[in-house]
């Protein structure tokens, strides 16, 4: 079992682990988290740096795929009962990876997902995201039943509320903010997850991810995107949850910044 006071968890969608190892392995060293998941590798597993963050003290569990997509699961402790993609539902994208980890009270279980973007409401890539978010949630009801102590993480691509948005008014009823969509938000809390983010007060405009384009980040107009959820066995143990912006001040930064989640002891 865990010994430490505090165990923490992150997750990041780095777009390009290639391009951006050495910015992660900066980040970790910065910012040494028990957990870390990461989306958009845009590798095959053949090439995942395994040596690279063994070297940093970290095991690692990779579900990769050429050019798109991609997950993994970095952690100190092993990384057990691995599970790739939503079992039952017949995808050939790289959008999740589970895995088993020890944490504070025992055993944790983390999920870690690259939710599908979508494109535009009304098109065959919303309605495969549709498809994609109601086989997670059904999947998810069996997990929450087998593993109580649950964390989801990733980039869930989907923008909860209207403050989750740089311009909720403007961009009302496009991707990211339909009603579609956060209905499918709402389904993944009734199963009994919290958006840890949201269990504390937060700055106004906190957002995850910006566009390159146009200033996105210096004008900071952004979109919340990426999110941890906690299992109402885990709640308690939430000490804190913020988006870390300063990775995307870097030279060639991903688009996304890091969301950490501090659980007690």
């Amino acid at each position: 079992m865990l010994e430490r006071a505090e165990m923490q968890l992150a997750t990041w969608n780095i777009n390009s682990l290639t391009v951006r190892l050495p910015q992660v392995l900066d980040w970790l060293a910065a910012n040494p988290v028990d957990v870390l998941g990461l989306q958009e590798l845009k590798l095959v597993d053949e090439k995942f740096p395994h040596d690279a963050f063994h070297a940093a003290g970290y095991q690692a569990v990779s579900f990769g795929q050429r050019t798109y997509n991609g997950v993994a699961l970095l952690s100190r402790t092993p990384l057990e009962e691995v599970v790739r993609n939503i079992p039952g539902h017949d995808d050939d994208q790289a959008r999740v990876i589970a895995a088993t980890v020890d944490g504070p009270g025992g055993p944790l279980r983390v999920v870690n997902g690259y939710f599908v973007n979508g494109q535009a409401p009304g098109s065959d890539k919303f309605d495969y995201k549709m498809r994609w978010l109601q086989a997670l949630q059904e999947w998810l009801r069996g997990e929450l039943d087998r593993h109580p102590r649950l964390v989801l993480m990733g980039d869930f691509n989907i923008a909860p509320e209207d403050r989750d948005s740089f311009d909720p008014v403007g961009l009302a009823g496009t991707i990211h903010h339909t009603e579609e969509e956060r209905a499918h938000f709402q389904a993944l809390l009734g199963l009994g997850l919290a958006d840890a983010f949201r269990l504390f007060e937060q700055p106004e405009k906190s957002f995850s991810w910006w566009d390159y384009r146009m200033l996105g980040f210096q004008k900071n107009r952004g979109l919340r995107i990426d999110h941890i959820l906690v299992s109402e066995a885990l709640r308690a143990q939430v000490n804190a949850c913020h988006i870390d912006r300063t990775p995307r001040k870097n030279k060639q930064p991903s688009d996304h910044a890091p969301v950490v989640l501090h659980l007690a002891a």
